[in-house]
C-alpha cells in the first residue's frame, strides 16, 4: 500500500542539508491533491525505517502556522510595520486549519482609507478581521522568519510616498526617560599668563508618556585660572516645555517656554502655548529646510551657536573651514555664532535663518498660532499677554496668499504677503509688515518690506537656495524691540536693511564646485554687520595619483564694528589605505600660518590628523585632532602647541542615556532630545546594528539605541549579519519604523545564540517523535525538525534551556538541555546528545 500525506510548500533555505535532500525528494514525487493550497506526497520514497511514524501535517497547507500566540513582524506590500503579538486559531468551519486573528487595533495600523475600514467584516465575536471583506487581499505567514505578509491593493490604502507613511502608521514609541549631554573642556596655557580652564556643557533631559514629550534644556559653564584669580560657575535650566503631535491637523502642540517660530514676525521668547503646522509631517519632497552655518577656524576651536542666550549647538572643530548643516530645521530667527580659538581669541557673528518663499501646495492651508506672555532667560514674565496667528494658502498652482496678526496691550503687528511660482524662473514672494507700539514717548508706527527668491537651475547644476532683501522703516519695531524699549535697557538694535543670499554651483565637466553665502545687515542706530563666505573646491587626477583635492575659502565677518578677514587654501593628496597628506595655508589680518598634515581614517569610527606648521613670525606649531565615534558616545580630542605663544588641549564628549520599561542603554546622539530607536537583540550582547546616523552594538543586556532618526520618516534598521559570531543566527535581521518627533521607538530582532549540533530525542516510553516533528524554543523560534529515528540538528542551544517538540498540530512534550553542552567527544569527533522528551504540555 502506498503511504501518502500532504506537505507545505516552503522555503528550503531554513533546514540542514540532510533535510534538504528529503524535502527535495518529496517535492519531486508530489502529485496534486484536493486544492491549490494542498499537496499530496508519496512517502515511500523516504528512507525511513518506521513508515507509519511520520507526521508532516504541519506542511499540509500554504502558510500553515500551529495555533497559538506569536510575536511577528507585519509586512504590508513592501513595507514593514512594528512587530505585533499575533494569535493564530482554527476557524469554526475548519477545526484543523489555522488563520491569523487581526484585532481591530492591529487593523488600524494598516493605513486603510476610511471608507474601506468602515465596511470591514469580522469573525470570532468581532475580534478578528474577515480577510475576504477586502477583495484582493492576500495573507501569508512565515513561521521561519516570524513574519506575516499582507498583500493589500494600493487603492485601499492611504497616500504613501517613498520612505514616508500616513499618520495612521506613525509610532509614538515607548514611555521612558532620556538624558542627553554635550560636554566640552579646553585648557589653555599662554606663554606669559596663567593657564585657564573652560568647561561647558549643554543638553536635554526628558520624559515620554504616550504621545507627550516633556523636556528641560540645560546649560552649564565653569571657568577657572591656575592662580585662582578668576573663577565662575553657572548651571541654568534654560527652558521647560512639553509637546506632542496633532496627527489629524499635521501640526505640533507646544506648551511651556518656547520661541515664537514665525515666518513673518521676528522671534522672541515666551511662556504659553502654540500650535503650528509641522512640515516634517509632510512627504519629504514637500518639507522645508534647515539653517546652515559656515566659517573658518584659525586653530582647533569650539563653535557655539546661541539664540537669545540659549545654547542650541556646541562642538569642537579642526583648524580650517567648517560647515554646520545638522541644526534642527525648527530653528528660526537670528543666531549668534561664537568661535573660541585655542589661542584664547574669540570671534562672533550672526546668522539669519530666513525662510525660502512661502509656497504651500495648491489647495492646502498651513497655520501657526500662539498665545502667552514674553519671558526672559531667568524664567520671569516680561510684558503683556499676547496672541498671534498666521496662515498660508495655496490658491492654485501659481499663486499663494499668506498673512498674520500679533497683538497685545500696547503693541500690535500685522503682515500680508503673496507668493508666485515663476516655473522656469523660480519662486518669489513679497510681504509687508506693519507695527504699532505704544511707549511713554508716544506712538511708534512703521512698515517693513521683504522680498524672497529661490531657484534651482538644473541645466546648470546650480541653485540659489535663498535670496532676500528686507527694508524696515526707522519707526518700525519688532516685538523684541518693543519689550526692550518698555521693560529693558533699550539696547536692542533697530534693523534697517538686510540682504541675504546662498548659492551653490557644480561644474561637472571640470570637477569644480562653488559655494557662496553672503549676508549684510544695517541698523538705524548701530554699525552695519557683514558676513561673507565663498568656497571653491576641485578634484582631479595627476598621473597615477587620483582624487587630489584643492580647496580655497575666503571669509569675512564684520560684527559690532570688529572685522575678521580670513583666507584658507588646502591641497590633499591620497596616500592609500584611507590616508592622505595635505598642505594648508591660512592668512588673516597681519598673521598667517602654513602647515603640513597627515590624515588617517582608521576605520568607520576612528580618524585622526597630526600637523606641523610655521607661523608668520617663523615660530613652529604642532596640532593633533582625533575623533572616535563610539557606541555610547562621540569623543573629539585636540592638542596644540605654538612656539613662544601658547599650548592647549581640548576634549569634547557627546552622548545620551535612554531608559524604558523594555530596558536601558547608553548611546551616541546627533542632537539633544532627538528621536531615537531602541533595538532589542533578544538578550544577546555585541550584535552590530546599523540605522539612523550609523552603526552601534547591543550592550550586555542586548539593548542598543540608534540616534539620528528622522521624525515622520520611514527608517530602516538592520543587523550586519556579516559580522555575527559563528554561534549567533539572526532569524529576523531587518526592521522599519516611522516615529513621531521625540519618540523612543522600540523594535525587537529575532536573534538566536547558542551551540549547533546533532541530537537524538527519545519519548518517555523509549519511542521517538514522528518524522517531521518540529522543535521550538521558548520564543517560538524553530530550532530543528526531527529526522529518522529521532535524529535532529538543533541550533541555538544554551545550557539548561527548555525546548518544545510539536506534532499533530500541537505541542506534545519538552526537552531540557544539559547544564554543560559538549559539542565534541574526547577524540575530537562530533558529539551526539540524547535528550528525553517528557512533561507533556497538551
Amino acid at each position: 500500500m502506498t503511504n501518502k500525506t500532504t506537505v507545505k510548500r516552503t522555503s528550503i533555505g531554513q533546514y540542514p542539508l540532510s533535510l534538504l535532500a528529503i524535502m527535495t525528494a518529496l517535492v519531486l514525487h508530489s502529485i496534486p491533491a484536493f486544492s491549490a493550497d494542498v499537496v499530496e506526497f508519496n512517502t515511500d520514497v523516504l528512507d525511513v525505517k518506521d513508515q507509519k511514524n511520520i507526521d508532516i501535517s504541519q506542511f499540509s497547507r500554504e502558510g500553515f502556522v500551529m495555533p497559538g500566540k506569536y510575536q511577528m513582524d507585519i509586512h504590508i506590500n513592501k513595507q514593514t510595520l512594528m512587530d505585533q503579538p499575533l494569535i493564530f486559531m482554527a476557524p469554526q468551519d475548519d477545526p484543523k486549519g489555522s488563520m491569523v486573528c487581526l484585532s481591530p487595533e492591529q487593523v488600524k495600523l494598516l493605513g486603510l482609507k476610511q471608507q474601506y475600514e468602515s465596511s470591514l467584516k469580522w469573525w470570532n465575536n468581532g475580534q478578528c478581521l474577515d480577510i475576504t471583506s477586502l477583495e484582493g487581499m492576500q495573507v501569508k505567514a512565515d513561521i521561519g522568519t516570524n513574519a506575516l505578509y499582507l498583500n493589500i491593493p494600493q487603492a485601499y490604502l492611504e497616500y504613501t510616498a517613498e520612505n514616508w507613511d500616513p499618520p495612521s502608521l506613525w509610532d509614538n514609541g515607548l514611555s521612558g526617560v532620556l538624558f542627553d549631554y554635550n560636554l566640552n573642556a579646553q585648557r589653555n596655557r599662554p606663554q606669559n599668563n596663567e593657564a585657564t580652564t573652560d568647561i561647558s556643557g549643554n543638553g536635554t533631559t526628558g520624559l515620554n508618556i504616550g504621545a507627550w514629550r516633556m523636556r528641560a534644556d540645560w546649560q552649564a559653564q565653569k571657568n577657572s585660572a591656575s592662580d585662582d584669580s578668576a573663577q565662575s560657575n553657572s548651571w541654568d535650566w534654560s527652558r521647560f516645555y512639553a509637546y506632542r503631535a496633532l496627527k489629524a491637523w499635521n501640526a505640533k502642540l507646544t506648551m511651556g517656554e518656547d520661541y515664537l517660530a514665525s515666518d513673518m514676525f521676528d522671534n522672541f521668547r515666551f511662556a504659553g502655548v502654540s500650535v503650528k503646522s509641522d512640515d516634517n509631517m509632510l512627504p519629504p519632497n514637500l518639507r522645508g529646510y534647515a539653517p546652515e552655518i559656515t566659517g573658518v577656524a584659525k586653530t582647533n576651536a569650539k563653535v557655539t551657536v546661541k539664540q537669545q542666550g540659549r545654547v542650541l549647538y556646541e562642538t569642537q572643530v579642526a583648524a580650517g573651514p567648517f560647515r554646520i548643516q545638522d541644526l534642527n530645521d525648527a530653528v528660526s530667527g537670528k543666531l549668534e555664532v561664537t568661535i573660541s580659538e585655542q589661542d584664547g581669541s574669540v570671534s562672533t557673528f550672526q546668522v539669519d535663518t530666513a525662510n525660502i518663499p512661502y509656497l504651500p501646495r495648491p489647495g492646502s492651508v498651513r497655520f501657526k498660532a500662539a498665545a502667552g506672555k514674553p519671558d526672559d532667560s531667568e524664567h520671569h514674565s516680561e510684558g503683556p499677554v499676547f496672541g498671534t496667528g498666521e496662515f498660508s494658502w495655496g490658491i492654485n498652482n501659481g499663486w499663494s496668499l499668506y498673512g498674520g496678526l500679533l497683538g497685545s496691550e500696547g503693541y500690535n503687528e500685522s503682515s500680508v504677503g503673496i507668493g508666485r511660482d515663476l516655473l522656469a524662473l523660480g519662486a518669489i514672494s513679497f510681504d509687508i509688515t506693519r507695527s504699532n507700539a505704544q511707549l511713554e514717548d508716544g506712538t511708534h508706527t512703521g512698515n517693513s518690506y521683504r522680498i524672497s527668491y529661490s531657484k534651482r537651475f538644473d541645466d546648470y547644476d546650480s541653485q540659489i537656495t535663498f535670496a532676500g532683501y528686507r527694508f524696515s522703516e526707522k519707526e518700525f519695531m519688532s516685538m523684541d524691540n518693543y519689550l526692550d524699549a518698555r521693560y529693558g535697557d533699550n539696547q536692542s538694535e533697530s534693523d534697517k536693511e538686510m540682504y541675504t543670499i546662498t548659492f551653490n554651483k557644480q561644474f561637472k565637466d571640470s570637477g569644480l564646485s562653488l559655494y557662496a553665502n553672503y549676508s549684510h545687515q544695517t541698523y538705524w542706530d548701530n554699525p552695519a554687520d557683514d558676513c561673507f563666505n565663498i568656497s571653491l573646491s576641485k578634484s582631479f587626477d595627476l598621473g597615477k595619483i587620483t582624487d587630489i583635492s584643492v580647496n580655497l575659502s575666503l571669509y569675512r565677518s564684520k560684527y559690532q564694528g570688529v572685522t575678521d578677514d580670513t583666507a584658507y587654501i588646502s591641497i590633499a593628496v591620497p596616500l592609500g589605505g584611507n590616508a592622505s597628506l595635505s598642505y594648508s595655508g591660512q592668512y588673516g589680518g597681519d598673521s598667517g600660518t602654513q602647515s603640513m598634515s597627515y590624515n588617517k581614517m582608521v576605520d568607520a569610527n576612528n580618524n585622526y590628523s597630526v600637523s606641523a606648521g610655521l607661523g608668520s613670525q617663523n615660530n613652529t606649531s604642532f596640532n593633533g585632532y582625533y575623533t572616535h565615534n563610539g557606541d555610547i558616545a562621540k569623543m573629539t580630542a585636540t592638542a596644540a602647541y605654538s612656539e613662544g605663544d601658547y599650548s592647549s588641549g581640548g576634549l569634547s564628549v557627546t552622548g545620551g542615556m535612554t531608559a524604558t520599561p523594555e530596558g536601558a542603554a547608553l548611546h551616541n546622539i546627533g542632537s539633544p532630545g532627538e528621536t531615537r530607536l531602541m533595538v532589542d537583540t533578544n538578550g544577546v550582547a555585541g550584535i552590530p546594528v546599523q540605522g539612523g546616523s550609523g552603526m552601534t552594538h547591543s550592550n550586555y543586556f542586548g539593548k542598543a539605541v540608534l540616534s539620528g532618526i528622522n521624525s515622520y520618516y520611514r527608517t530602516n534598521a538592520n543587523i550586519n549579519v556579516t559580522q555575527l559570531a559563528d554561534n549567533v543566527e539572526a532569524v529576523k535581521s531587518v526592521t522599519q519604523a516611522t516615529l513621531t518627533e521625540g519618540a523612543i521607538g522600540y523594535r525587537k530582532f529575532d536573534v538566536i545564540a547558542g551551540e549547533k549540533m546533532m541530537a537524538i530525542i527519545r519519548l518517555k516510553d523509549g519511542s521517538v517523535p514522528p518524522f517531521g516533528a518540529t522543535v521550538f524554543n521558548v520564543d517560538h523560534h524553530e530550532t530543528g525538525i526531527v529526522n529518522d529515528n529521532g535524529m535532529v540538528y538543533l541550533t541555538g542551544m544554551n545550557s539548561g534551556e527548555k525546548m518544545n517538540v510539536a506534532w499533530d498540530g500541537k505541542q506534545q512534550c519538552e526537552i531540557q538541555l544539559p547544564k554543560v553542552i559538549k559539542t565534541e567527544n574526547s577524540d575530537g569527533s562530533p558529539a551526539n546528545l540524547l535528550l528525553p522528551c517528557v512533561n507533556s504540555v497538551n
